[in-house]
């Protein structure tokens, strides 16, 4: 297989995109480094179309290793040919390598085997040809060996239908056809173990769907219920389409006397040996594609998350909620650092909201709080009545917000977070997370698992290892995205930026408690640990605000430098224009950025990016996200109307629809089909983690607890 075009194929690139692209992954750069800094050799892919680029490139390259593997496995048995070899090497996918491959591998003693070890193959082959002139009685009569169990002429017969129906399992061509008829015409049937145990899958108690139409959510969800031992699933094919497939391929004449038996072996064939085995594979393969549209799915919704616009410059007050032990709160200043903590309790059984009302009272005076962060847990909804409450009596505006607290008691209890604050109890240190996630959810939520966010969907059901090493990416992306300030940046987030692993960045800040803030960018080589190689990756994405090199509080790699600086001649700038902000529309100044690169040795891709770069330093790409909703009053669930139009914020994306904040405790949510009036395959086709959206409100059920929204007509 030529892996360089079927690359170029799949993607739709050109060959020196795939080429170059190749080289680079080959070199140990990273994929932030390449996707921004090397847009000349890869045609300015992106970061996501590298990441799928890199799986399949290593899918294609373990395919052709274990067809080498089979080849020489083949070739040690004396058994391989050219025919053998062209089929071998124009296989695609691993199943159909272990197609060709399943006659040779090497098998566990199976009826087959035993069969052949009594003598009983040349039998098997006679009645598999159907040539033979003699009756079928007198042929295996020759076979009878007491010796080696085979006693009567009914014994060779039966014995020698377990090596043919072994044939006919080994043959790839008839696995192909059966695994694709079974897809296309087959049905998944799920029953419920126990029809009066009541469970949320009951939809599920007497369930059967095509299985080239059931969606991955319902695979994913099937699955979950036969794991629990609530369903029993099965896949039900055309057995009788299959049969005849099979007769016709085999059965050269109905009359004659080896016509009953090979169609029994055939029955056998199927029903024992192949039609377990392609319900496995079938179903392997709808949970390993559902497992990928949902882990696309949690891509997507976390990368919108940590994307989410930060609220800069504001003091936060972080309110962790609690029944029995009490409200924890942290006072945080606009750079994250904790001004003050303390404990209230406004809930029941205490209900002590005057006095909780005076405390709290004093602290947003004392340290002029401008919102107050309330986590979406336990005794929220009360929590946030409480509040509601104490804003109409302050003297100063304030907004609150729900936020989204999933993952924060991982991180307190973990050793991150009792090493960040030692003296701090568990739900303290939750209060401190709900409080900055909302100043910067990016440097807050990469200090927790990404599982552990609360987006997505099925993410306990799926491979962990998959789903972790695909998630990290996706951080890695957003974080070298957005960029870090190497003077600010803890372990946690530093680990992130491309290049940089965690005793790497262990390095770093023990380097800047040792020496003070770095001056410049060329001071990380001092790090232990930071060679030539992690510089180039690294240093473009750290940024140092304080660097006498205005270049080093830009996005412009050391490697630029040069040319930024012919860049700012050409056009009449000098560096400390960057630092007063005065380039601006640099872009209308440049009459042909073709000619203009050529001039300056560099490619136009990266010119533009240092041109965006110098017209505003440093810039956030966050700030183009909307901003959350902030607000003053609390909304009941019985409050809402059919028809009342809210805003919302979307909290998470699903298969089936997304799930909206407007105010009530309980998200809201937006079917697929209440989106919009066009037909869209996906929500995420339209929707993201973190938009603010106009719903209204199609129906409420109090006693579940359920709101159903609209996004149509609107």
């Amino acid at each position: 297989m030529d892996i360089i075009k079927k690359i170029e194929k799949e993607f739709k690139l050109k060959p020196f995109q795939v080429k170059n692209t190749i080289q680079l992954i080959d070199e140990g750069n990273t994929i932030p480094f390449i996707a921004r800094y090397r847009k000349e050799a890869t045609g300015s892919l992106d970061d996501v179309t590298l990441r799928n680029f890199y799986d399949r490139l290593n899918y294609l390259r373990n395919l052709e290793e274990k067809k080498e593997q089979i080849i020489r496995s083949i070739e040690e048995q004396g058994k391989l040919t050219d025919e053998l070899i062209n089929s071998l090497e124009k296989a695609e996918t691993i199943t159909e390598l272990e197609d060709i491959y399943r006659p040779y591998r090497p098998k566990r003693r199976t009826r087959a085997t035993i069969a052949k070890e009594k003598g009983l193959e040349p039998l098997a082959q006679i009645i598999w040809e159907q040539d033979s002139k003699l009756s079928l009685e007198e042929i295996a009569k020759d076979y009878i060996n007491p010796e080696k169990e085979v006693n009567t002429i009914e014994d060779a017969i039966l014995k020698s239908m377990d090596i043919i129906a072994e044939w006919i399992s080994d043959n790839a061509d008839y696995r192909k056809y059966i695994r694709k008829e079974t897809f296309n015409k087959g049905e998944i049937v799920t029953k419920a173990k126990d029809e009066k145990k009541e469970s949320v899958y009951e939809m599920y108690y007497d369930y059967r769907e095509k299985i080239k139409n059931i969606p991955g959510h319902r695979i994913l969800a099937i699955n979950r219920g036969e794991k629990e031992k609530i369903l029993s699933v099965k896949i039900e094919a055309p057995v009788d389409r299959i049969l005849l497939f099979l007769e016709k391929q085999i059965i050269k004449n109905k009359d004659t006397a080896f016509s009953k038996i090979l169609k029994d072996s055939i029955e056998d064939s199927y029903k024992r040996l192949i039609a377990p085995a392609i319900e496995r594979e079938i179903r392997n393969e709808l949970t390993e594609k559902a497992e990928t549209g949902a882990l696309n799915v949690f891509k997507n919704n976390l990368s919108q998350l940590l994307m989410q616009s930060p609220i800069k410059n504001k003091v936060v007050l972080g309110l962790d909620p609690a029944f029995r032990t009490g409200c924890k709160i942290a006072v945080i200043d606009e750079t994250g650092k904790v001004l003050d903590t303390t404990v209230i309790y406004p809930t029941p059984p205490q209900n002590k909201i005057e006095e909780s009302k005076e405390v709290l009272k004093e602290l947003i005076d004392k340290h002029k709080v401008d919102i107050i962060a309330i986590g979406n847990g336990t005794a929220s909804r009360e929590s946030e009545m409480f509040i509601a409450e104490l804003i109409k009596e302050l003297n100063r505006q304030v907004h609150y917000i729900i936020v989204n607290e999933a993952g924060a008691s991982v991180y307190s209890a973990s050793p991150l977070g009792t090493e960040e604050f030692p003296d701090f109890d568990v739900a303290l240190r939750s209060a401190v997370s709900i409080g900055r996630r909302l100043q910067d959810p990016l440097a807050e939520l990469v200090k927790i698992d990404p599982k552990s966010i609360g987006v997505g969907q099925y993410q306990h059901d799926m491979n962990q290892k998959r789903l972790e090493e695909a998630l990290k990416g996706v951080v890695e992306d957003c974080v070298n995205r957005v960029g870090v300030d190497l003077n600010t940046a803890s372990v946690s987030l530093l680990q992130y930026v491309a290049g940089i692993k965690k005793s790497v960045a262990k390095n770093i800040v023990e380097y800047r408690e040792a020496n003070g803030k770095f001056k410049n960018r060329k001071e990380l080589l001092k790090v232990k640990q930071l060679g030539k190689k992690v510089f180039e990756q690294c240093a473009g994405f750290l940024r140092i605000p304080e660097s006498d090199n205005l270049f080093d509080r830009t996005g412009v790699h050391p490697e630029s430098y040069e040319v930024a600086e012919k860049l700012l001649n050409y056009l009449g700038y000098t560096k400390e224009d960057i630092k007063e902000t005065k380039i601006k529309n640099i872009r209308e100044k440049i009459k042909d950025i073709n000619i203009l690169a050529k001039d300056l040795g560099i490619g136009v891709p990266t010119l533009e990016d240092i041109i965006k770069e110098l017209g505003k330093p440093g810039r956030d790409p966050r700030e183009d996200m909307p901003k959350p909703i902030l607000r003053s009053d609390v909304l009941e669930l019985e409050d809402l109307k059919e028809g009342m139009v809210l805003m919302g914020t979307v909290r998470n994306i699903t298969d089936f629809g997304a799930f909206v904040d407007i105010g009530v405790h309980q998200d809201g949510l937006v079917h697929i089909s209440q989106i919009t009036e066009k037909f869209i395959k996906h929500p995420l086709d339209v929707l993201s983690v973190g938009d603010i959206i106009k719903v209204a409100v199609l129906n409420v059920d109090i006693n579940k607890k359920r709101i159903a929204l609209t996004m149509k007509g609107i």
